[in-house]
Formats: C-alpha cells, sequence, structure tokens
C-alpha cells in the first residue's frame, strides 16, 4: 500500500503587505522598551536576515476556514474526485478562525466540519477533525492520513494547512514581519502499487519540550500601554534558529535513510518556509550529514520573499504552485523523489518522503 497524493490546492490572499508599508511603524523589544533604529534600517536587515519583501494578508471578510474550503476545492478539482469519497476531512491551523479586529479565536465547530459543510458532502462517514501541531501540521496531517490507510480505517483523505496570522501578530514586535495568510491542500489517497510506483516511502516525526516548548508562544504586546489581557503570536527568533539548524537535518536525514532512497535521487525539497537564511543553512547541513559539502543548485523551491511565513500553509502551497508551474524555474516529473520538511511550535519537526 502507497500513500498517493491525487491533487493539490491553494489560496493566496489578494492583499499585499510590502516591507514598505513597515518603514512607518514604531517597535519595541521585549523589555517595552522602544527600538532607537529607524523603522527604514530595522526593515532593512530584516530583508537581509529573512528574506521576505512581501507577504499576504486575508480581506477582512474571509477567515481561514473560508481559505481552507477554496484552497479544498481546487485540490478536488485537481484530483478529479467526487467530494463524497473522501473519508476524512484534516485541517491543520494554530488559531482557528479569527476575526478582523478580533481578539478572539473561533474553533468550534471545528473548521474541518465547516469546511465539509462549505464543500457540501453529505456522506455521514467522512469525518473532520482538526490539527494542532505548529508549522508542521499539514504535514502531520499527510502523515496521519497515510497512518489510516495503513490501518485500513480509510482510503482517501483531504488534508488542508490553512492560516491568518496577521491577526494574531504584535504589530509592535520586529518579528510580526515573517507572519502571512494563507491555505493549501492536498487530496490523498491508498493505492495498491509496484514497489517502484508514487506514494510516501517514509517519514518521521520529533517532538522536543522539556526546554524548548516556550521558543514559539503567546505573549503580551511589546507595547508598553498595550492591554496585558491581550496576547499575541512570539518567538525566541535566535533559539527557534538554532534549534532547527540542529534537529530538521537530522530528521530529513532519518526520513531519507528509512525510505531507501539515495541521496542523488533526490530531485526536490520542499521545506518550511520559515526564513530564508535558516532554511539555506538548513539544506546545507543535511547535506554534509552525507559528507556532501554543497547542495545541488535549485534543489530547494521558495516562495517565501513574495508570500511570507504563513505556518501551516507554506509548504502545501509551495508544493501547488511548483505542480502547476507556477514558479517555473522548478519542474517535477514522474518518479522523482522528493522531500517535504517543517519544523515549528512544540517544538515540533517533521519530515515525508515521497516519490512522484
Amino acid at each position: 500500500m502507497r500513500t498517493v497524493i491525487l491533487g493539490t490546492g491553494s489560496f493566496i490572499p489578494a492583499n499585499i503587505k510590502s516591507n514598505s508599508d513597515f518603514t512607518i511603524h514604531d517597535f519595541y523589544d521585549e523589555r517595552q522598551q522602544r527600538i532607537a533604529n529607524a523603522a527604514p534600517e530595522i526593515v532593512r536587515k530584516f530583508e537581509q536576515v529573512t528574506g521576505i519583501y512581501e507577504r499576504r494578508y486575508a480581506a477582512t471578510e474571509i477567515n481561514a476556514s473560508d481559505m481552507a474550503d477554496i484552497a479544498a476545492a481546487a485540490a478536488i478539482l485537481d484530483a478529479g474526485i467526487d467530494p463524497e469519497t473522501i473519508d476524512q476531512v484534516i485541517v491543520a491551523h494554530n488559531f482557528g478562525n479569527v476575526n478582523k479586529h478580533s481578539i478572539q479565536s473561533d474553533a468550534v465547530p471545528a473548521l474541518a466540519s465547516r469546511v465539509k459543510k462549505a464543500l457540501g458532502i453529505r456522506n455521514p462517514s467522512c469525518t473532520p477533525y482538526d490539527i494542532l501541531f505548529g508549522c508542521p501540521g499539514w504535514i502531520q496531517g499527510v502523515i496521519q492520513a497515510h497512518a489510516f490507510f495503513k490501518a485500513g480505517l480509510a482510503e482517501r483523505c483531504l488534508v488542508i494547512g490553512a492560516e491568518t496570522l496577521s491577526r494574531v501578530i504584535d504589530e509592535y514586535d520586529r518579528d510580526s514581519m515573517i507572519f502571512s495568510d494563507g491555505a493549501g491542500a492536498a487530496v490523498v489517497e491508498a493505492q495498491t502499487l509496484n514497489p517502484e510506483g508514487p506514494g510516501i516511502l517514509g517519514h518521521t516525526t520529533q517532538s522536543h519540550v522539556l526546554n524548548e516548548v516556550d521558543y514559539i508562544h503567546m505573549g503580551k504586546s511589546y507595547f508598553p500601554d498595550s492591554d496585558p489581557r491581550v496576547r499575541y503570536l512570539k518567538m525566541q527568533g535566535r533559539r527557534v534558529y538554532e534549534f532547527a539548524l540542529k534537529r530538521v537535518p537530522e530528521a530529513m536525514k532519518a526520513c531519507l535513510d528509512q525510505s531507501g532512497a539515495p541521496l542523488s535521487s533526490l530531485k526536490k525539497i520542499f521545506i518550511h518556509q520559515a526564513n530564508e537564511k535558516m532554511d539555506v543553512a538548513i539544506i546545507s547541513a543535511f547535506y554534509k550529514l552525507y559528507g556532501v559539502d554543497e547542495s545541488p543548485a535549485n534543489i530547494m523551491p521558495m516562495n517565501i520573499r513574495e508570500l511570507g511565513n504563513s505556518s501551516v500553509a507554506t509548504v502545501p502551497t509551495l508544493f501547488d504552485m511548483v505542480r502547476k508551474g507556477i514558479l517555473p524555474e522548478h519542474s517535477l516529473t514522474t518518479g522523482d523523489v522528493i522531500l517535504f520538511a517543517s519544523v515549528g511550535a512544540g517544538m515540533n519537526l517533521n519530515a515525508v518522503c515521497y516519490r512522484l
């Protein structure tokens, strides 16, 4: 049995927030002290470190479940299936629906239930549920679907990642410039194939919590006069960077080794679009674990410069864009071996090795 991706879809919000929009901001540090550097200088350094120049924000009337529905419908169309044949709708997110200008998350009913309704799926045996696993949530959803297939409890699943991070960020925190909104989806199916056919070849999941659980968390605004009861997405950037640089390459290697595919067969790595500098360093460290000093050119598609970090949506959106030729410098061919990898709050990380 192999878990095969039948179709993909994504939703990229139309509203563009460029770095120039932040040059009029006042930024504060964790001590609630105003940062003396002028905002344009802060933005310039931010660009150098993250590689982000733009990000997308959802329109006021659109929530995470709306984006999830649009991405899911595109994936179903791409797969050419009847949505009534879907056994599970799995939605990865971290904040549920957050209405614009609201401070409360809405996750009841589950976003997956709302997506099932929006898609018009009547089948009562189609089970919708959400998973919260930090930025690696979409990949974990794929791994979870794979496990249900192996257990004989499902044959076809719809896995979605959707997030509106623009509604949980502290605008006085420099890290707020990293985050964005979006959704990506895939239809996956259990198929009986020959050993050389497509599908998941291996996967790995790890969680490190004893010292790392607060690396990404919710905390009060850095603005001195803010309401201390309201919490925003916060990150210990240096610790996240060091953790990811050590742990993610190891997890990727464990996944590839488990798959039995040689390093030379690897054509693309779809890594969570968290930080361009960090992602490049992770790929370099991964190859060095195999004694290779330089990673292959064009091995890692990226869209972070234009789309920012949309958490659970980055990997499925990036994969969808490459599959559909939206990033012309990258292409995929039947038989290609690829890796999906991500890291995020928890601290959680995972990887999937897949053959097209």
